[in-house]
């Protein structure tokens, strides 16, 4: 295969032209940018859907920050709103693109530190758009998705003929193990916790293998740790993984892969600077393909004036109209999901019978991405937990509509949490409830050992799975020292750090505090803050289960070991709380 000459923004350079709106009506989009730029009613009276047919001489100056695969499409676009004399409400607009990875300005407007220098933000997917959300994050507003592309995998050709492409077609489960099961066809990917493209799909992958094996959530999080040694930061470095081309050399050098989870528009893109080399064939997987979407957004709307916000809503409206619509098909983007131009597909790599023309997958939901998400974590770097879980007579109580004992569903809970974790992660087990141990209110039951080691005729994990299976109420035990209890766990599990590997304490109760001879409070969070060091981190994952624990105390707790507190109405809740905390205090360490 040839060398590939990618654009800049494959790269690091800035980008630019334009898209158009596929999901969402422009109605809609419409009447949300009029209601920012000076009220529906005067926007209607005044005539603003008239955007002027000549330029008198006023320019708005428009800045557009945009994922680097929509960019170089934005910039067309920009151009041909310059040469074109496109105006709005009379005004020349001039429009000035820059490519940004989503991941970055997603965290930048979410620590709401800097105001933004920019009116319009254009990322990948809507899901980087979730994350700006909470605290003092910049606002933003979502008017319209302008473009959409299918996720699937791409592989070079020796690699996609070996597996009956185009013939044969595979789920999501199916066909990243058959990849894997040979040492041969390397899989790569880009980091999913920068990269839309590689939380979508292993987060599809997640659901379809769940679909196919009730054990599927160990099987995903086997593939996801041989994936993550194959990583690369980002969809355009990913790209510069693959082999050059079909010599020896190149498929056979173990850093180079042969198939990667890519976009339609991506791999479209890299097949068109081919340069007469062969190009890349994709599979779209028949259980559904998930896409991105690339939601036109508004940055902290307030401050932009009537005349910004109405040359937004003109840029994003010639997205939608037949010129617009060109610009993007040409830069390997749909603009209807309902069609899928035979021209694109082919140049992307796409073949009949692969259903490329089948609808999009139904879009995950924030608890699916966040599990995802949690479950990468501990998979790309190795984790050391220690579990203490609240044994009071109290956890007999039985859970609303669900016929068992808040102590059950917590068990099966955290076994199901416990099969996301590899041989190489670390996890221990303690309980606590009044006088389980002489004087003290806690115990330790599994110390926090490699999941992997020999243990007896078994493992660490089959003696912690026991242990989680063994696990029972206290009759008549009460919280207890819920405080010391604490301070304890978290004194062994600081003492204990691993260089390397990502550290924390995950506690569970139903409770607060029953026990007048304990310390206080206020003496447990100054401890802890003494306690917590920046450079060894064990954040505190504090759970409160059910109506009677106090989750405003559970997180003062955690916060002063920079950990977090959560509340849980029922416990089956706990596993994708737990992977939820553990991905937050990850990304943060």
């Amino acid at each position: 295969m040839g060398r590939h000459s990618l654009p800049d923004e494959y790269g690091t350079a800035d980008i630019e032209s334009p898209p158009r709106a596929r999901r969402r009506a422009m109605a809609i989009a419409t009447v949300l940018v009029l209601g920012v730029a000076a009220g529906t009613a005067g926007a209607v009276r005044g005539g603003l859907l008239s955007f002027g047919d000549s330029c008198d001489g006023n320019t708005v100056h428009l800045k557009v920050v945009a994922s680097p695969d929509i960019a170089p499409a934005l910039r067309s676009a920009a151009a041909y709103v310059r040469d074109k004399d496109v105006t709005s409400d009379g005004n020349c607009m001039e429009i000035r693109v820059t490519a940004r990875e989503a991941y970055e300005v997603a965290a930048a407007l979410k620590a709401g530190k800097d105001q933004p220098d920019y009116q319009v933000w254009v990322p990948d997917s809507d899901l980087w758009v979730e994350r700006t959300t909470g605290g003092a994050a910049t606002s933003v507003m979502t008017a319209g998705n302008i473009a959409s592309s299918p996720i699937g995998v791409a592989m070079v050709p020796s690699a996609a003929e070996s597996l009956g492409f185009p013939k044969k077609t595979y789920t999501w489960a199916e066909l990243t193990g058959a990849a894997m099961q040979d040492e041969k066809l390397r899989l790569g990917a880009a980091d999913p916790a920068r990269s839309a493209t590689g939380l979508l799909a292993l987060t599809k992958l997640g659901a379809s293998a769940k679909k196919a094996d009730p054990d599927g959530d160990t099987q995903v999080a086997a593939m996801a740790k041989v994936l993550s040694q194959r990583t690369a930061d980002s969809d355009s470095q990913a790209l510069e993984t693959l082999a050059r081309d079909s010599s020896g050399t190149e498929e056979g050098n173990p850093r180079r892969n042969q198939a990667l989870f890519l976009s339609e528009q991506a791999a479209f893109t890299y097949n068109s600077s081919a340069d007469g080399g062969d190009s890349l064939d994709l599979f779209y997987p028949k259980d559904g393909s998930p896409q991105l979407d690339h939601p036109f957004t508004m940055v902290d709307e307030t401050r932009l004036t009537t005349d910004e916000s109405r040359a937004a809503l003109r840029f994003m409206t010639l997205l939608g109209e037949d010129a617009g619509q060109r610009i993007l098909t040409e830069h390997g983007f749909r603009t209807d999901e309902d069609t899928a131009s035979e021209e694109l597909v082919t140049e992307a790599g796409g073949r009949s019978p692969q259903p490329y023309a089948e609808a999009p997958a139904e879009d995950p939901d924030e608890k699916d991405l966040q599990e995802t998400l949690g479950m990468w974590t501990i998979t790309v770097q190795s984790a050391r937990l220690t579990t203490v879980v609240d044994a009071s007579g109290s956890m007999a109580e039985i859970v609303p509509g669900r016929g068992q004992s808040r102590m059950e569903v917590t068990k099966a809970s955290l076994l199901q949490a416990l099969a996301q974790f590899t041989p190489e992660d670390e996890i221990g087990l303690w309980e606590f409830s009044t006088h389980l141990d002489g004087v003290r209110d806690y115990r330790e039951l599994v110390p926090t050992e490699r999941l992997g080691d020999s243990k007896g005729n078994g493992t660490q994990r089959d003696k912690l799975s026991a242990a989680f299976a063994a696990l029972q109420p206290v009759q008549g035990g009460a919280t207890g020292r819920l405080y010391d209890t604490t301070l304890a766990a978290y004194e062994a599990a600081a003492s204990s750090y691993v260089d390397g590997k990502f550290n924390a304490l995950v506690i569970l109760t139903d409770g607060v505090n029953q026990d007048p001879g304990s310390i206080s409070r206020s003496q447990l969070i100054s401890k802890l803050q003494r306690l917590a060091d920046p450079k060894r981190p064990v954040p505190l994952i504090a759970i409160a289960v059910g109506p009677e624990a106090d989750e405003k105390e559970l997180q003062a707790i955690a916060t002063a070991t920079g950990g977090s507190g959560h509340r849980v109405t029922d416990p089956s809740q706990i596993h994708a709380v737990i992977l939820k905390a553990i991905m937050e205090a990850g990304s943060q360490g």
